[in-house]
């Protein structure tokens, strides 16, 4: 690849990172590190519908190619197969437009593999056989990089893979592509909602889709209580999905709090992240996404690692139990407990945002 910097602008590089909402935040320094080696490149970003938005009208990125595959699947199993169909080579024709220079793995599963597979590329790295979960997507690559160990964080993991390859990256640097207006729609919901620019807040994030990655909703309101208590403002984050179950929670409370759950894109969500003092959440997306805002984050972790996944960076909390089954990466409890979450005391998580906060 050093071979080509000199005629970097000629360079067609494309990126396979098509989710979740936090895989692909954490492929964001490896995207900085590319265009910083190399300027003029083209360089285009593959990713599936629900994590656009992480990179559509990044700096960095000259094209986005947007896979609508779970779309494409509800039109299947709804009869509308021709558009299902449609759609699909529509895209296909999109992707295969362009022949690549270098073409990056970063996903590591067959739904990459098979995009890898399809792609017009020189040069198609990732890691070879041995990483877990790979799903044998090794085998659409024509330049294997020994397999790493999954404690490393996946941040760091991206990076070796691009060092392997020749390519440093002496800083880590997250970069959302927020805009003005994804910034001021963020402030006129808060002002919208009581909360005035110079108020402190802080977020809690309470829902995931994991089961075993749940805190008790009565916890949740009892920690917003607490902290409501303190003088803080309360804001309550979620998606659509996610309305009844932090409703709920604020029904649980003695004190106030605002729900937001469903009311932002991500984007904006982004942006409220940006202007709270912490965040307080369960492993999922939203985690991420606050962490690459740079606002300190006090997570809850149980059956997932934090080495792996947990919010990068010094400045973060992470609430932990350590417990012997712990982290057993599944989405079932084996002993139908969880308690590796359930146990996890309020009164721990007031003092990790007591601390962020500097009123320990």
């Amino acid at each position: 690849m050093h071979d080509a910097v000199a005629e970097d602008c000629c360079l067609n590089i494309l990126i396979v990172k098509t989710s979740a909402i936090g895989d692909v935040i954490h492929t964001l320094p490896a995207l900085h590190c590319l265009r910083r080696t190399y300027p003029t490149a083209r360089i285009t970003w593959l990713v599936e519908e629900a994590a656009a938005d992480v990179v559509i009208g990044h700096p960095a990125l000259d094209r986005v190619l947007v896979a609508g595959r779970k779309g494409w699947m509800r039109e299947w199993r709804a009869g509308r197969r021709l558009s299902a169909w449609s759609q699909a080579q529509r895209f296909l024709r999109e992707l295969r437009d362009t022949r690549y220079d270098l073409l990056i793995d970063f996903q590591g599963l067959l739904k990459s593999g098979i995009w890898v597979a399809l792609a017009k590329a020189g040069r198609k790295v990732g890691f070879g056989r041995g990483m877990e979960h790979a799903e044998m997507s090794y085998l659409f690559l024509n330049e294997q990089v020994p397999a790493v160990s999954m404690e490393m964080h996946a941040v760091d993991r991206e990076l070796h893979l691009l060092r392997a390859i020749g390519i440093e990256c002496p800083e880590v640097r997250f970069e959302l592509p927020l805009t003005t207006a994804d910034h001021q729609a963020a402030m006129e919901l808060l002002e919208a909602h009581g909360i005035a620019p110079e108020h402190p807040f802080v977020v809690i994030n309470p829902m995931t889709t994991w089961p075993t990655k749940h805190w008790q909703p009565e916890k949740f309101a009892a920690l917003a209580d607490r902290l409501a208590e303190s003088g803080k403002a309360v804001v309550f984050t979620g998606g659509p999905a996610d309305r009844a179950g932090v409703a709920a929670i604020g029904a649980m409370m003695r004190q106030k709090a605002v729900n937001l759950a469903g009311a932002t894109s991500l984007k904006s969500l982004a942006a409220i992240f940006a202007r709270a003092q912490v965040v307080v959440s369960t492993d999922t997306g939203p985690m991420h996404v606050a962490a690459a805002m740079g606002t300190p984050v006090v997570a809850l972790f149980g059956p997932t690692a934090p080495w792996r996944t947990g919010p990068y960076g010094g400045k973060h909390q992470i609430i932990r139990l350590g417990l012997p089954c712990s982290p057993c990466l599944k989405k079932q409890c084996q002993f139908d407990t969880t308690a590796c979450m359930a146990d996890i005391p309020v009164s721990e998580v007031v003092q990790a945002v007591m601390k962020i906060t500097g009123e320990a």
